[in-house]
């Protein structure tokens, strides 16, 4: 195992990958990963978008499915599921291994959704049981929309993943819905010790959503240079101190965790630094604790494995000043409530727009594929 990575897992925060490819399988990447310590793979419409439109890891299916099926969005569900299996049963020992506490795999529903709930909640059920694996876990946006969602697919027993999380207060609400899902199994009588779910809190958009409000003000003369880069960061602290209070001191979960429940993780996503200025490792080594996950791109999780500085607890460090530093930018005049708002809605959009690029991809690309056989033939 990577002394890291090991380190990190000593402190009680996983670490998960935030990509997916085929060829990861075949040459045996994904394996050596998860004996170095990685302990779970979340994948997004943008990273199948590249991984799909790239490369010919997937021809050879689009062409076996190609007489069968020409929907592009029930192609991409068939490429993807195939890959989302594959790596559920990589990870299937390190989830047997931690009694279900991890080695989980995502699969976002239709980005398409993320303002129909009784729409998600269909395609939640029907991906669960397509995939058919323990450790799959079900991508569902935290928008309004989502939330009730969210309680209906945990009050069935299929893992969340609940996604583009940008604020303490919607990270809550997203606990909110996971914990009344879990209510209603136990209330039921229906077995909770097998349904997990985590909280993803986006980071890096903060910082560059916030900084350029801040750059505004600078280039008129303000002093608020020192705000720079610090809300993002500030923001993870005060969130896992609310996850404390929800998930450790609260009475509601003590009576689910009686029922054998899980704590709804949180999850620390979009942590590679978007302005080269910043430390590469910014969102990484500042947020550890336990109970948490941070799910990191390549180039993050190579920077982790080649020089972090892993210290544990460092998310409970300096909570006071990171509550400091949120108030200062309020009383500039930025609303962080109305940032993180609209960061919501741009997720949900930029999602959808990589998933709309993806299912031209593929209809191209099986065009193609289709065009060149009969050529041939």
């Amino acid at each position: 195992m990577d002394q890291r990575l090991g380190r990190l897992a000593d402190a009680g925060q996983s670490i998960w990958l935030d990509n997916i490819r085929r060829d990861m399988f075949r040459t045996g990447e994904l394996r050596r990963l998860i004996d170095l310590g990685l302990r779970g793979m979340t994948s997004n419409p943008t990273i199948f978008e590249k991984a799909i439109g790239a490369g010919t890891d997937y021809d050879e299916q689009l062409s076996s499915l190609a007489g069968s099926e020409r929907d592009p969005q029930r192609l991409f569900e068939a490429l993807a599921i195939a890959d989302i299996r594959s790596a559920c049963d990589e990870f299937a020992g390190l989830y047997d291994a931690t009694g279900g506490a991890d080695g989980f795999v995502s699969l976002e529903v239709s980005p398409l959704l993320a303002r129909d709930t009784s729409g998600t909640i269909a395609a939640a059920q029907r991906l669960w049981q397509a995939v058919d694996r323990p450790n799959v876990m079900i991508k569902i946006p935290g928008t309004p929309e989502g939330l009730p969602a969210i309680t209906e697919t945990i009050a069935a027993g299929v893992n969340v993943n609940v996604t583009l999380l940008f604020s303490t207060e919607q990270y809550e609400a997203a606990a909110n819905a996971y914990l009344a899902g879990i209510e209603r199994r136990v209330d039921r009588g229906e077995p909770v010790e097998r349904v997990a779910s985590v909280a993803s809190v986006f980071v890096s958009r903060i910082d560059t959503a916030v900084d350029k409000l801040l750059d505004e003000r600078i280039a008129k003369g303000e002093a608020l240079t020192e705000l720079r880069g610090k809300v993002g960061v500030a923001g993870l602290k005060l969130t896992y101190q609310r996850f404390k209070e929800l998930f450790e001191h609260a009475e509601r979960f003590a009576r689910l965790r009686a029922a054998g429940a899980h704590v709804q993780r949180p999850l620390w996503a979009s942590t590679s630094t978007k302005n080269p200025s910043y430390p590469d490792l910014m969102y990484v080594e500042p947020v550890v604790a336990p109970q948490t996950v941070n799910t990191l791109p390549p180039a993050t999780l190579d920077a982790l494995m080649d020089h972090g500085v892993i210290s544990p607890d460092t998310a409970e460090r300096d909570v006071a000043a990171a509550r400091e530093e949120i108030e200062r930018v309020e009383r500039t005049g930025i609303s962080l409530v109305q940032v993180t708002e609209q960061l919501q809605v741009d997720g949900v959009r930029l999602f959808a727009d990589s998933y709309n690029a993806m299912l031209a991809a593929i209809a191209q690309k099986q065009q193609r594929l289709t065009s060149a056989v009969a050529a041939g033939g």
